[in-house]
């Protein structure tokens, strides 16, 4: 019975294995593949302009800012550097290193570096925001302002977030993900993009034209795992030192966020930083990127004709907050 198991398992995890590369021959990187620091990455750049760096969510990718069509937007005004977070997509994620938000956001800085790229604008979704925050913090001289959409910022009780993270563990998690994963992830993984897009539905492109295959593969649900674990430790170390961001930050949220609680979260950090501007989407969920366009390119707008805050007085010279703001949702479904 312990061979039979076995050989179970076995074939399982070569099944999964033949999936995955299925996957990557059907959905090749749409940009090129670079080393940084000892690590390949993945990066697609569009447009002219002012360099507009974007980093996307847990369990997504590059191709995630394309097939929203917020990438082909933005690269009519900006030089758009789309990059693939350590582990995704078509990035390396060495298990050498712990890829808390401050790991990620030196990566992206190094590949700023490799590109001869003085200075960005940075866009940060969901888990990507907080390694956007982590690089205005920590390279303060890189980030000209900071876009944050659907960010978790401040750490709270997840057990959702725990419950996710078994297959980043050593052994156990490589038997998971290479087993029972291949498995239960096509069964689980359309009820996790329903509640991603809730409470509007699935768009049909992203049906279409979203390469599920990629997020499925082993070594990307490692690195969502991961990420998953490490998101509530890697906000409770930023959490502090909000307050000391400088250039201009615009937040964005749906008030219908279902990953995320715009209360908890964006308006909190709205508060945490004097002078940041703050819209919350009516109607919207956690997928602004898909519904949201003319929101976003006007608080990247904006942001990018905002000085730095300086200090005066021993004060903070405040500047003025965004007016929520709403979009047609049935013109944009």
């Amino acid at each position: 019975m312990l061979a039979a198991a076995a050989a179970g398992a076995a074939a399982v995890a070569a099944l999964a294995y033949m999936r995955a590369r299925r996957a990557e021959r059907q959905s090749p990187p749409v940009g090129r593949l670079i080393e940084v620091n000892g690590v390949r990455v993945h990066v697609h750049v569009a447009g002219r302009g002012q360099p507009l760096l974007l980093l996307h969510g847990n369990g997504t990718m590059v191709h995630d800012w394309l097939v929203s069509g917020l990438l082909d937007r933005l690269s009519q005004e900006y030089r758009v550097i789309a990059v693939d977070r350590p582990g995704f997509g078509y990035s390396e994620r060495p298990r050498s290193r712990l890829w808390m938000p401050a790991a990620q956001a030196a990566l992206a800085t190094a590949v700023l570096d490799r590109l001869g790229i003085d200075q960005a604008t940075v866009v940060g979704h969901s888990w990507g925001a907080l390694v956007a925050a982590a690089l205005a913090l920590d390279h303060p001289e890189r980030v000209q302002g900071l876009i944050l959409l659907s960010g978790y910022y401040f750490p709270t009780a997840r057990p959702d977030a725990w419950i996710l993270s078994p297959p980043a563990l050593p052994l156990a998690g490589d038997l998971i993900r290479y087993t029972l994963s291949p498995l239960l992830a096509p069964i689980v993984a359309p009820a996790i993009v329903r509640k991603a897009f809730a409470p509007l539905s699935v768009p049909r492109r992203f049906t279409a034209r979203f390469p599920i295959g990629l997020a499925l593969r082993p070594w990307q649900l490692r690195a969502s795992a991961e990420d998953s674990a490490l998101m509530v430790p890697g906000a409770a170390m930023l959490a502090s030192r909000y307050g000391e961001l400088r250039m201009p930050v615009a937040i964005l949220s749906g008030t219908e966020d279902k990953i995320v609680c715009p209360a908890r979260q964006a308006e909190r950090l709205h508060h945490a930083i004097p002078g940041s501007e703050l819209r919350l989407l009516p109607g919207l969920g956690h997928m602004l990127h898909y519904f949201a366009e003319d929101e976003i390119a006007d608080a990247i707008a904006s942001v990018a004709m905002r000085r730095p805050r300086q200090r005066s007085k021993g004060r903070l010279e405040a500047s003025p907050g965004i007016e929520p703001g709403y979009k047609d949702l049935q013109s944009s479904a």
